[in-house]
């Protein structure tokens, strides 16, 4: 008994967890702090927490080329999670300071709310660096749990009541066939860890066509398909999206997602990189039909958060076209497209949360009109956000475009990377009218209840950075993600 504690206590390394260990802290200390403030005083709570994950990105910044392994190897904390902890973090930070502001108008500012985005924030750092699929697993929980309670946050709110109830049972759900393929790999495999996997199944070349393998890969796959919103397990994304608190559903379009393809991306290159002529072959189609119905059905949409709800399901299709190449370029320019995604579409939400008011009324293509010239600088922000979602040059989003395509040609998917080009043209048409009833169309309102709070204004600056930097001098991020790839 006391070699196995000794053994375990050696296994043990904190450094492996940092980041999200300290994110963790303070998502307690403000519950506690949260109990002494008066009602309605959330406002330094806020900072506060931009300030905690201002903390935790240095703490995470340290890691880089620096690995830390920790707890039997159930963690590592190596570039390409560390990679991944910087988008979190960014779509953490930009969401709360939307929040705010927010939360004031609609006679909700509680300090919780806070709380739960960086318990958020610390499930998709453990699923990023989870090497062992039961931490992958623990990582995705602790993110879905606190998802689905801010998704219906605003309990008073029908839509959000049922945001919440819709994503939790076909959250609940997705985790089963999660569960069941971990399972089934496990009794192929007789291991967790997702290295190990990789090298039994190379060792055990016979066992890559047991029914028992393919079916885990099969279900492994839906669950994570589900979290990223590729059809076509999408169907929950435009309700959830529409009912959510604003803030949130910027959150959940890009940390959380972000956070799936990385559990994906290491689970299917390390461990079930055997399988791989099956998994592209599968995803190959899923890119296609993502990408397409995504698209598609945006363009009928007029409300706006369910129009980037359904763009965002598009710009999931577009990732997925980075592993089917699973090549250097094609990889890296997934975690280059997440954190340039991360910037663009936070951005268009901070837009959308100054421009709607009390009730989220006016966030419709009609309440839109004339936008532009009531709120000329919010207009020129939301025209940029716009044309980076598109893949217009020199925005981030061309960028991320560029270098996902550029990996699927390189690998011979040709007519993928053709299809994805023809989707990217299609979504022109509903970004774009957006642009038309903002500088084309007349005001049917002052938009005198706009109120340029220093949050949300903050988080729109700095979202115009990030797409501007990106786009204009890509070179340098993308380097750090190809040292981030395994």
């Amino acid at each position: 008994m006391e070699n196995l504690v000794q053994t375990a206590m050696q296994n043990v390394n904190f450094a492996a967890i940092m980041p999200s260990l300290v994110l963790t802290c303070f998502g307690m200390l403000i519950l506690l702090v949260n109990v002494f403030l008066p009602k309605g005083k959330t406002s330094i709570i806020s900072w506060f927490s931009v300030v905690a994950l201002v903390i935790t990105g240095f703490v995470s910044y340290g890691a880089w080329n620096e690995p830390e392994f920790g707890f039997a190897g159930h963690v590592a904390l190596d570039n390409f999670a560390t990679f991944f902890n910087f988008t979190f973090l960014i779509a953490a930070g930009l969401s709360i300071l939307m929040s705010d502001g927010y939360l004031k108008r609609e006679n909700f500012d509680v300090g919780e709310y806070y709380s739960l985005i960086l318990f958020c924030t610390a499930g998709a750092m453990w699923m990023a660096s989870g090497t062992d699929m039961m931490t992958i697993f623990l990582g995705l929980e602790v993110l879905s749990i606190s998802l689905y309670v801010l998704a219906g946050f605003l309990r008073d709110k029908t839509e959000s009541n049922e945001a919440g109830l819709k994503y939790f049972l076909l959250g609940a759900f997705s985790t089963g066939f999660l569960l069941y393929g971990i399972a089934l790999i496990y009794g192929v495999t007789g291991t967790t860890n997702v290295a190990d996997i990789g090298l039994y199944l190379s060792a055990h070349p016979g066992e890559l066509s047991n029914p028992l393998t393919v079916a885990g890969m099969l279900l492994l796959s839906t669950g994570f398909l589900f979290k990223i919103a590729a059809a076509p397990f999408h169907m929950w994304t435009p309700d959830v999206y529409q009912g959510a608190p604003t803030p949130i559903t910027a959150f959940m379009s890009a940390g959380p997602k972000a956070a799936a393809f990385a559990a994906f991306i290491r689970i299917l290159t390390l461990g079930l990189g055997g399988l791989q002529s099956d998994w592209t072959s599968l995803l190959w189609v899923l890119a296609v039909l993502t990408m397409t119905a995504g698209n598609v059905v945006a363009i009928y949409q007029t409300n706006l958060k369910r129009m980037l709800a359904y763009s965002s399901i598009a710009h999931a299709g577009y990732a997925l076209v980075g592993i089917v190449a699973a090549n250097e370029i094609g990889m890296s320019g997934i975690l280059f497209y997440m954190l340039a995604y991360t910037f663009m579409n936070l951005g268009a939400f901070a837009v959308l949360v100054l421009a709607g008011k009390k009730g989220e009324e006016n966030l419709t293509l009609d309440g839109f009109s004339g936008f532009g010239y009531k709120r000329p600088l919010l207009g020129v922000a939301m025209t940029i956000f716009l044309f980076s979602l598109m893949g217009i040059p020199p925005m981030a989003g061309f960028a991320g475009k560029f270098f996902i395509f550029a990996g699927a040609i390189k690998a011979g998917y040709i007519w993928l990377a053709v299809i994805a080009m023809l989707n990217s043209a299609v979504s022109l048409y509903y970004y774009l009218r957006v642009m038309v009833f903002m500088y084309f169309k007349d005001a049917v309102e002052e938009y005198d209840w706009v109120t340029m709070n220093v949050g949300a204004v903050v988080s729109i600056v700095l979202a115009l950075i990030g797409v501007l930097y990106l786009g204009i001098l890509p070179g340098g991020v993308m380097e750090m993600a190809k040292l981030a790839i395994f």
